[in-house]
């Protein structure tokens, strides 16, 4: 029998910081009142996604410190037109998101963009390009 993906954990410096981030890109994240450090969204299609303190998830992460460098995992949204790429691209980073790749047109038919969220984490922003 084959595992089911249903969650995605992202450990995070600044829980405040992250749920406003998240919330530009649709995501509501509520606070669980009974475990202070952890939040969670409900995603389409059965996917949960939760964001954990680095003080709530350390203790269960032995050894554990955030990474350093580019981004290893990255989160995909994607829009209906391209000409949402490059708003949200523009939002975000007028909001004071880091934007680590400008909107451009990849040869794989997709307007593509990609910003951080506060701690680094790749988001990337895409839509498939109108057919020639």
């Amino acid at each position: 029998m084959n595992p089911t993906l249903n969650t995605i954990d992202i450990v995070v410096s600044d829980m405040d910081a992250t749920i406003a981030f998240y919330a530009h890109l649709g995501l509501e994240f509520k606070l669980d009142p009974s475990t202070p450090g952890h939040a969670a969204c409900d995603l389409p299609n059965g996917l949960h996604m939760m964001l954990d303190t680095e003080s709530f998830r350390t203790p269960f992460l032995p050894g554990w410190s955030a990474p350093s460098g580019g981004p290893r995992t990255l989160l995909c949204f994607e829009f209906d037109a391209p000409d949402g790429v490059d708003a949200k691209y523009a939002e975000l980073v007028k909001a004071g998101y880091r934007g680590i790749q400008e909107p451009f047109d990849a040869f794989w038919d997709m307007r593509y963009a990609t910003v951080a969220d506060p701690d680094g984490n790749g988001i990337d922003l895409y839509a498939a390009l109108p057919a020639s």
